[in-house]
């Protein structure tokens, strides 16, 4: 199993490529809108062009996008680190239970003392604190992509549109050179024929004032249908990069999902762990002090955080994310399919068979 870059690197990483991505996305949907403006260069120059530059961009994203999902991913698997350490105190040392035959409140009180100290709590609140800036880059990266892919897919739908009005006008532009191609044809045919060599001159110019109007009416379907395929060329350009903008929105409302879902896990088991109505403790996570996560520590707040229907949530948001991204989706052995907590495992205090004082 390759082991996973340290969270901060990697963040500080995706935060460096995600700047450089915005660039290059305002470039793309520049290019989409100022479509027809460029004239002084060949078609085939600036496709190139775009065709590199929007390819490069397309490839960027997707590995930012595996970037934040390693990185969600990343924050999950510290805190399966964090929990097993924190089950680690469920058990009485020897110290406790010799206390126990003692006094039963002394050795609970020094089994409490001993997880409030634990410094496994300063790694959940540093879980949070990631958490937090993480769900930040996140959500600025779906506001921008939103933002993005509004104006890109309004540029398309125009040059859509302008491609649809050209093949329209060359069907019509068709269908008169066809029926004036049939008029010379029958005045050519009537030279000679008909009348008298006055005439006959006449229809012959009639016939080659027709001949010269499907000219240029040929001349303006040829150049329409330059257009038109030159529009189909760069419309599949830029269909697959507002698919791909469309792709990364889907792809950070998972990532989102999955991290507050898990973000609500952290708050319970620090509040399975910790007594919140001690002074000081509570405090300590508040929504202003992490903004980007303020939803689910409203609920701790209240103490409206339910671990019941929590395990169900978190598989289908995993579910999900295994779909767009099967790669970093991969749970450890030692951690796949168990809970990070057990919250409904009995406390000590009912299960060991100390007496009472």
């Amino acid at each position: 199993m390759r082991k996973p870059p340290p969270f901060d690197s990697q963040y500080e990483a995706a935060g460096s490529l995600a700047e450089r991505i915005v660039a290059e996305g305002a470039y793309c949907v520049a290019a989409i809108g100022a479509f027809s403006g460029d004239e002084t260069r060949s078609a085939d120059e600036v496709f190139l062009e775009q065709n590199t530059r929007f390819q490069a961009h397309i490839a960027d994203a997707a590995a930012l996008d595996a970037q934040l999902a390693e990185l969600v991913f990343c924050l999950d698997r510290l805190t399966a680190e964090v929990s097993a350490d924190l089950d680690s105190f469920r058990g009485l040392t020897l110290r406790e239970k010799m206390a126990g035959w003692v006094s039963r409140q002394r050795m609970w009180r020094m089994y409490t003392e001993r997880v409030r100290e634990a410094p496994v709590i300063e790694r959940l609140l540093d879980l949070l604190t990631k958490s937090d800036a993480l769900a930040g880059l996140i959500a600025g990266q779906r506001a921008a992509l939103t933002e993005r892919h509004k104006a890109a897919e309004l540029g398309l739908v125009d040059i859509v549109e302008q491609r649809r009005r050209l093949v329209v006008s060359i069907d019509i532009a068709r269908l008169k050179m066809k029926e004036l191609n049939a008029k010379a044809l029958t005045t050519q045919g009537r030279i000679g024929v008909y009348g008298n060599r006055a005439h006959w001159e006449q229809m012959e110019a009639e016939r080659r004032a027709l001949k010269a109007e499907v000219e240029r009416i040929s001349a303006g379907e040829h150049e329409m249908r330059d257009d038109s395929q030159r529009r189909e060329r760069f419309i599949g350009l830029f269909q697959a990069f507002v698919d791909s903008l469309n792709g990364r929105i889907a792809a950070c409302n998972a990532l989102l999902r999955k991290l507050l879902i898990d973000v609500e896990e952290r708050l319970i088991i620090y509040q399975a762990q910790v007594d919140t109505d001690r002074p000081g403790m509570k405090v300590r996570i508040k929504p202003e002090l992490f903004p980007d996560i303020a939803a689910p520590i409203r609920l701790f707040e209240k103490g409206m955080l339910v671990a019941q229907d929590l395990e169900r949530r978190k598989s289908r948001a995993d579910i999900e994310l295994a779909r767009r991204f099967p790669t970093y989706a991969e749970s450890p052995p030692e951690t796949s399919g168990a809970p990070l907590i057990d919250t409904a495992r009995r406390s000590f205090r009912f299960s060991l068979p100390f007496p009472r004082s």
